[in-house]
């Protein structure tokens, strides 16, 4: 997988990329055409895996090859494209979270959040994917721009090995949104379809992540760091929120753990 994508250009290499992840979040939406409920210890264990992982890939993927390119480059301390780049990620989602409107998980709609909408629920509901779908292909557009520069804490097995995490962790994501819509009295096409479009914003943000590098070196550190931060944000406002929801703390957290060393296992192996 690695050798096919050395031929080609930064941005086809995190196109085709997200085009797997977002692959894979169909491919958990569909599991709508098969169960109209998933056992909810099942799905904060599904929730607390996707929570590791990016906490994983926040480190290893991002922060890290931040923080040793900043160290290379030596015009700054090391620590503040990554201090800076970090809580600015994290500000660019708070923001977009009090604006789009959305629903997360198992709340009432009088529960929604950003600017007040009439909106149906199922409509809600799939926003509240698709927004933390943003800098997950946010990441591995700059993971592949990164690439681009030859850098040596920057290659292309590493930058895969992210999107095959996100890919991973997108599958019970599709099925987060796609089930719970059937239960809303949705069709099994339709539950699929919003399943599915919750992670079409992935190649979006991809492509606007990786030109924004290779047109702006010098904010590579900070574009890394940026996209971990942002991540960090849906980890800790969405994902272990709604794991712990219907007090399964075990199975969220051990669900967590193996997140995250799966994570850190493809960056470590393949990177």
């Amino acid at each position: 997988m690695v050798e096919m994508f050395k031929e080609l250009s930064p941005v086809y290499q995190a196109l085709l990329a997200t085009l797997f992840t977002w692959g894979m979040t169909a491919l958990g939406g569909s599991l709508v055409f098969f169960f109209v409920k998933i056992n909810r210890k099942l799905m904060d264990g599904m929730l607390g895996f996707a929570a590791g992982v990016m906490i994983a890939a926040s480190y290893w993927s991002l922060l890290a090859p931040a923080i040793e390119m900043a160290e290379n480059n030596g015009d700054t301390p090391a620590w503040i494209p990554a201090v800076v780049g970090f809580l600015a990620g994290g500000v660019f989602l708070w923001g977009i979270d009090k604006v789009l409107p959305h629903l997360h998980l198992g709340f009432p709609k009088s529960e929604a959040e950003g600017i007040k909408t009439s909106w149906q629920r199922s409509i809600l509901l799939v926003l509240a994917i698709t927004l933390h779908n943003i800098p997950e292909g946010l990441a591995v557009g700059v993971a592949f721009g990164a690439v681009a520069y030859g850098l040596p804490s920057a290659d292309l097995a590493g930058a895969v090995a992210l999107a095959i995490g996100i890919g991973i962790q997108n599958f019970p994501e599709g099925t987060a949104v796609s089930v719970p819509l059937r239960r809303e009295g949705l069709s099994k096409f339709k539950c699929f379809w919003y399943g599915q479009l919750s992670g079409i914003v992935e190649p979006i943000a991809a492509i606007i992540g990786v030109l924004a590098v290779l047109a702006m070196r010098p904010l590579l550190p900070y574009a890394l760091a940026f996209a971990a931060g942002a991540m960090i944000y849906v980890v800790v406002e969405e994902l272990i929120p709604e794991s712990q929801l219907e007090k399964n703390t075990d199975i969220a957290t051990i669900g967590t753990m193996l997140g995250f060393a799966v994570m850190m296992a493809l960056d470590v192996a393949l990177g």
